[in-house]
């Protein structure tokens, strides 16, 4: 496995569509390698979650783990899930207000309003259909990665650009009312 080089804000590839893979081509030992190249650089960078077009690749493909990350210890654990041509349903209406980052955006986070609840439907890494449902960050989660996918950053879904800080300032300034306001549904990972 290899860690990848991570795509920046500005990189084109960032602004692109990914496509959707065929079974045969899921198959392919050279896209099982990049599944485990994601996962492999998702870790290393300590991201909760990393999309193909992240590392350079228009596949419609991303990686989703929390476990002890340093970098969101206040995220419910999600196992290892490997997302392939996902596609979000929303379960209700309501929204939760959410303090992103990304990988691709280094050093900068911003609130994003995203889907209380929401199903994921997509192929597992061998080609088998899933759904799995997820609430409060966990579902903010799958709704950042799916955005990757579909060429959209979070930066383009914050409302208030005020709400932008570094990563520094949001630990000193916004953190603690941050976690106040998300506490009822920083409990529970994806079912």
């Amino acid at each position: 496995m290899s860690v990848l080089e991570i795509r920046r804000v500005g990189d084109p590839v960032l602004r692109e569509r990914a496509h959707a893979l065929s079974p045969d081509e899921l198959a392919d030992p050279e896209v099982q390698r990049l599944i485990d190249d994601m996962i492999e650089t998702m870790r290393a960078a300590g991201g909760a979650g990393l999309a193909a077009n992240q590392v350079g690749s228009l596949r419609r493909i991303a990686v989703v783990e929390v476990s002890h990350n340093p970098r969101y210890p206040y995220k419910p654990p999600i196992p290892l899930t490997v997302i392939v041509n996902p596609r979000i349903e929303p379960l209700d209406d309501e929204e939760l207000l959410i303090n992103e980052g990304c990988l691709s955006v280094p050093d900068l986070r911003g609130d994003v309003p995203r889907r209380l609840t929401v199903r994921v439907h997509h192929l597992d890494r061998e080609g088998r259909r899933q759904t799995l449902t997820a609430r409060g960050l966990t579902a903010g989660t799958f709704q950042h990665e799916v955005d990757h996918l579909d060429g959209v950053l979070f930066l383009d879904r914050v409302r208030d650009p005020r709400s932008f800080s570094t990563w520094a300032e949001f630990e000193r300034h916004g953190r603690q009312a941050f976690l106040r306001r998300v506490a009822p549904y920083t409990a529970g990972a994806a079912e």
